[in-house]
């Protein structure tokens, strides 16, 4: 699950083969840092064998790649700098292949106040976070000079050492549909799917997990010379970041998780159990689109909105044809559902009439009516349902059925599905619905188990269709020193610095200022009409 913005950002899969990019270790990087072997006093000691990663110098550079790196021009006009940490594929074998991750930096100014770095994740898993430093340094506002602002690309990420399937879809978020004919084709497509990342990428598959990409944290860590760092994360980074703590305890200062998950409800499939919660989004969109009747056309009240949007998912089940050429694309009972959960997880207007438009058009298509997509769904579909960002499906799906591990008997996915479909006819059979790792190879670690206390800083949104807030009190009460900011009345996923609400943002900043925790759980309210 990564954060929502209005314009969704995905990296496709750069143009090198796994295989060129995990060798034999070279030569670590030549030297700009020092690094923290050599800046005395205490400092963490690495694992046996891993010196030579956690004291590698790093050469900072530019950080543009090419004339349409729009990536890199943002964090050049930012003033950031961008270097690679060379990590071991496997950390049990740290004189074996090596990879590199991908990080940014924009310096801290105020260096007599310093408080150190702060990493940042956004989210998936494997969303890119290495273009995330410009938003966060703005978010921050004054607190932003105190900190090296490091965006990170995970292992097998973005500009990492990437992975890629050679999907002939993007994701592997689908629903069942409405039959057993379309779950049949599901357990198909899934299998292949499972196959073809086995098939292309069987060495490494092992090492594309959490616990791995933790352990490079505390590498990149160590590289930039701190005894400890601060952390930001959203969504499933929320899951990293209290990874990180368990697994590193002492070696992180300040940790603000955004749209937090519990880690006992972490599974291959992760909306499984957030049905409620996106039953709700979508009634509470219905009830905005009915309100301008005029522009969208899908009823004038919820009731009405809600039953053209259930005539739409039966009709796809024949299929739909949306678009004109070059660009149609062929939807089913499979694709749209997963369409629907993409557009409810921002609430602001900018985001509801986006999705008002996507809708009507899909009702127009479900009755015969040609269609005209905008740029934008034009670029959605394209991502969503051909193989354009394999790369990001790919490291997705590989990190969920690496980190743990799923049901193996189709059949079992089915029942799951009907018993949910009566209550939620469209959100059930998508939730529940099969997924790769029911077709994928034993992870090697167990899943992380919360086991230490770990002062952090919870924020949750109380209609958040993603990482639900039931789910955010759950890793609350699992890290008693933890504080919670509570945004009431919003569906949304992902707010501090990006949602506008000046209760939240403000208080995050406090305590980024400060280190200190609020004395007890806050309540903020959304602001947006």
């Amino acid at each position: 699950m990564t954060r929502t913005r209005a314009a969704v950002r995905r990296t496709s899969a750069v143009g090198l083969a796994l295989a060129a990019c995990v060798t034999a270790a070279p030569a670590l990087a030549s030297a700009t840092t020092t690094p923290a072997a050599a800046r005395g006093g205490a400092t963490p000691a690495p694992g046996p064998g891993l010196d030579r990663f956690y004291d590698q110098r790093l050469d900072w550079r530019g950080c543009v790649l090419g004339p349409d790196d729009e990536t890199g021009r943002a964090l050049a006009k930012a003033g950031a700098r961008c270097a690679d940490v060379t990590v071991p594929v496997d950390y049990s074998d740290p004189g074996g292949r090596t990879m590199t991750v991908a990080i940014s930096r924009i310096k801290a100014t105020d260096t007599r106040h310093r408080v150190g770095p702060l990493l940042l994740n956004g989210g998936g898993p494997g969303g890119p976070s290495i273009g995330d430093a410009p938003d966060i340094h703005r978010a921050m506002k004054d607190v932003a000079a105190r900190y090296d602002i490091i965006g990170v690309d995970p292992r097998f990420v973005g500009r990492s050492d990437p992975l890629d399937c050679g999907w002939p879809v993007s994701s592997a978020v689908f629903s069942a549909g409405t039959g057993r004919a379309g779950f049949d084709r599901q357990v198909a497509l899934h299998k292949d799917l499972a196959a073809r990342c086995r098939a292309t990428n069987k060495s490494v598959l092992p090492f594309v997990t959490t616990r791995d990409t933790a352990r490079d944290m505390d590498v990149i860590r160590g590289a930039l010379g701190e005894r400890k760092i601060s952390y930001l994360g959203y969504s499933y980074g929320t899951y990293l970041g209290t990874v990180y703590t368990q697994m590193f305890p002492g070696r992180h200062d300040r940790v603000v998780l955004d749209g937090a998950i519990d880690p006992r409800r972490y599974q291959p499939r992760l909306l499984r159990g957030a049905e409620p919660e996106n039953d709700r989004a979508l009634s509470d969109w219905a009830a905005w689109a009915a309100r301008r009747h005029d522009t969208y056309g899908l009823g004038r009240t919820r009731a009405q909105v809600l039953a053209a949007v259930d005539r739409t998912v039966e009709a796809s089940a024949r299929g739909l044809t949306v678009g004109t050429a070059p660009d149609t694309f062929r939807l089913d009972d499979t694709t749209v559902p997963t369409l629907l959960v993409m557009g409810i997880a921002d609430d602001t207007d900018e985001a509801r009439a986006a999705f008002g438009e996507q809708v009507s058009v899909l009702v127009k298509a479900a009755q015969g009516q040609p269609t005209r997509l905008s740029p934008e769904f034009t670029a959605a579909l394209r991502s969503y349902v051909t193989g354009k960002d394999s790369h990001y499906g790919s490291v997705q799906t590989a990190i969920l059925c690496g980190d743990s591990a799923a049901p193996r008997d189709p059949e079992r996915y089915w029942r799951d599905i009907e018993r949910s479909r009566a209550a939620h006819p469209v959100m059930g059979p998508l939730t529940n619905n099969i997924t790769p790792c029911a077709f994928w190879d034993r992870p090697r670690e167990e899943p992380t188990q919360v086991r230490r206390d770990a002062p952090a800083l919870l924020v949750g949104a109380t209609g958040d269709p993603r990482a639900t807030y039931e789910g955010t009190v759950g890793l609350r009460d699992l890290l008693p020193s933890s504080r919670l900011i509570t945004l009431k009345g919003a569906n949304r996923h992902g707010i501090y610095g990006f949602y506008g609400n000046a209760c939240v943002d403000a208080n995050v900043n406090t305590y980024l200022a400060t280190g200190k925790l609020p004395g007890k759980d806050l309540t903020c309210v959304r602001q947006h009409g």
